[in-house]
């Protein structure tokens, strides 16, 4: 017993639910047969199996067909359509193979009335028509139940990860050290540039807000992430002086557009701190929006070298990877390089959907 319980779970389900299925339906044909006809069919369980083993072969064949074009995820209008015309397709298909194999191996029903080959080939048309429309019903409602259930787990994962990275974010996003050398560049100009200080403490303040509130959202217009983006590095300004010089290369059709909370931000954080700060001579941090291929396009360059800091490593990188894969399921990628002996792009790709 243990066997055969280990030796079912290797099956796949499909295909247990398949061979169920249709023994169900050989059983229950054989019930009614044997219960319920008034007369006697000639060679009735050979052409009971043959219909039962061209709708095993008729439905996986479907089957194939739903998954390589793809029905399943186009609209649901769509999908209905696509649902009713490839039943219809494969009922004539099994209708017609069924008969064929009947008269070519001389099965009949003698004591049934005579009838045309178009009307045969029509009822049985007809009657597998109800078998793979209950068939592809079952297989759509499946699919369409455990794909709602994939993206409320995966909602959940996106929310769980954003939890459990609370505190991180704060660590990650606004540091100990960069807020110390904000306060100390802030008190350095409280006498000399009082208003300059002022702007300085609202910068700082706006930054250390979302960075608390970037656990609660998702996604956030990306107008939003960059005004976060140029407080930062008005801040970095103050320090650095001369030694930073910032380009901003946005296209207006992009500021609407959702990214995840304080991405860019991390990025631009990366460039200081792995760039700028390391080079005497400072450099330059270059943060550019666009539609490229039908796709919103997120890209910072800065002076520097990667050094070892590839894909993967650091919390920052880590976490922007996690939250592309959970929110956009795949279809957004990262990536950051050298492009050059003197320069660092870290670029983001995600799809554009129109609402």
């Amino acid at each position: 017993m243990v066997d055969l319980f280990t030796m079912l779970k290797t099956i796949p389900k499909y295909w247990i639910c398949q061979l169920g299925g249709w023994g169900a339906n050989f059983a229950i044909s054989v019930f009614f047969y044997l219960t319920l006809s008034v007369r006697k069919i000639d060679d009735f369980y050979l052409l009971i199996a043959i219909g039962i083993l061209l709708g095993i072969l008729f439905s996986h064949l479907m089957r194939i067909v739903i998954k390589e074009y793809r029905f399943l995820e186009q609209p649901l209008q769509q999908q209905i359509l696509s649902f009713i015309g490839i039943t219809i397709l494969f009922a004539i298909i099994y209708a017609c193979t069924n008969v064929a194999i009947e008269k070519l191996l001389g099965l009949k029903d003698a004591t049934g009335p005579k009838i045309s080959l178009l009307n045969e080939v029509t009822r049985n048309a007809i009657n597998d028509f109800f078998l793979l429309f209950i068939w592809n019903l079952i297989y759509y409602t499946f699919h369409y139940v455990e794909r709602n259930r994939k993206q409320e787990v995966d909602t959940l994962k996106l929310q769980s990860l954003v939890k459990e990275l609370e505190l991180k974010t704060i660590k990650s996003h606004i540091n100990p050290h960069f807020i110390f050398n904000a306060l100390n560049s802030i008190r350095a100009l409280v006498d000399e540039n009082p208003e300059r200080a002022r702007r300085a403490i609202t910068e700082l303040s706006n930054i250390l807000r979302s960075s608390m509130h970037a656990e609660k959202l998702e996604t956030v217009p990306l107008e939003n992430e960059l005004n976060i983006v140029k407080d930062y590095l008005a801040l970095e300004k103050m320090r650095f002086e001369e030694r930073l010089n910032i380009e901003m290369d946005i296209d207006d059709n992009t500021l609407l557009l959702p990214v995840p909370p304080m991405m860019l931000q991390t990025l631009v954080e990366n460039a200081i701190k792995h760039g700028i700060s390391k080079n005497v001579k400072g450099g330059f941090v270059r943060v550019v929006s666009d539609f490229v291929n039908g796709h919103h396009e997120l890209v910072v360059q800065n002076s520097g070298q990667l050094n070892g800091f590839t894909n993967g490593a650091g919390f920052g990188i880590k976490s922007t990877e996690d939250r592309l894969n959970l929110l956009y399921q795949g279809q957004a990628t990262f990536d950051i390089k050298n492009l050059s002996e003197e320069i660092v792009e870290s670029r983001i790709i995600m799809p554009v959907y129109n609402h």
